[in-house]
């Protein structure tokens, strides 16, 4: 417990929006990990300034979090402070064809705004399970779009604490990278321009690739979505396959039968079975293709 920063946060944040030994299982969607020292949920830019600015100042490691749909956390939890930029800065808003959504606003949540204005354009990400905040820093993408594709301009807090607005072509959007991952920036704000389009159109485009996901995804249990990034010039989900590990598992943590791309959360895994069967699985596409597949979920904390 560090009291100055103990003491000090009290006086930032209402009280009723910072926890201690907060268990990161209820905040990721693979449903492991161990205690968070501190879980602080801001409102405000100014808020998460201040937070950012006292960790630092205290020398308090910390996290940003949007709804932890791409993260592994230890089970042995996270010796720091998680700060959350998800229900409380989820606001959208939109004019003509331009929608302005805050960091923490579900990419579902967007697509839906999206589909009640008719604009078209972000039906690919409509069903990503993260934050607009997540999804702008890795430049997520899924059936032939990426946020690339619809961003216009994103407000970050720099590591200096300065509050800036940086231009699509400023973020160096690449696979599954940015600007913004690079110099270490908290997304703050977005602002995403679409399209005109057909609301009948656009809502039939979402429910095809809401079945493509229910019946080729197994979404039926916890996971962090595709586990590896795609190699070049090969599918991750097919090597995995091809090298006989469908169904493998380790502990409670298992390659999904139904789609060979996503660990998941079979039986109680915990944070080490996913890790383990992780390592285990890259160990043998490297052995039998000469391919070193990449984690696309982060990991937090000690293992």
């Amino acid at each position: 417990m560090n009291l100055i920063f103990d003491d000090k946060i009290m006086n930032m944040i209402d009280a009723t929006r910072i926890y201690r030994e907060e268990p990161m299982k209820k905040h990721t969607t693979f449903r492991v990990g161990g205690n968070a020292d501190y879980f602080i949920v801001p409102k405000t830019t100014e808020e998460v300034k201040n937070v950012v600015t006292l960790c630092k100042e205290t020398d308090m490691p910390y996290y940003i979090l949007g709804n932890g749909s791409n993260l592994l956390v230890s089970d042995k939890g996270y010796q720091g402070v998680i700060i959350q930029i998800y229900k409380e800065m989820n606001e959208i808003f939109i004019e003509g064809d331009q929608i302005k959504v805050q960091a923490g606003a579900l990419l579902s949540k967007i697509g839906s705004a999206a589909l009640e204005s008719g604009l078209t354009g972000f039906e690919f990400a409509s069903g990503i399970p993260g934050t607009i905040g997540g999804a702008v820093v890795m430049n997520a993408g899924a059936y032939g779009g990426e946020m690339k594709d619809v961003l216009e301009e994103v407000t970050v807090l720099t590591p200096e604490g300065e509050v800036i607005v940086l231009q699509k072509e400023e973020l160096e959007l690449g696979y599954r990278t940015s600007i913004i991952a690079k110099k270490d920036y908290i997304v703050l704000e977005a602002k995403l321009k679409l399209e005109k389009g057909d609301r009948d159109a656009i809502k039939a485009k979402m429910d095809e690739l809401k079945l493509q996901r229910t019946t080729k995804q197994p979404l039926e249990y916890p996971s962090a979505g595709s586990t590896f990034k795609r190699p070049e010039g090969y599918f991750a989900g097919k090597l995995i396959q091809d090298a006989g590990l469908r169904g493998f598992q380790v502990g409670g943590a298992q390659v999904s039968e139904k789609h060979c791309g996503f660990v998941i959360n079979k039986d109680h895994a915990t944070a080490a079975d996913v890790w383990e069967l992780m390592c285990q699985v890259r160990a043998i596409v490297k052995e039998k293709f000469g391919v070193e597949l990449e984690p696309e979920v982060k990991r937090l904390g000690e293992f």
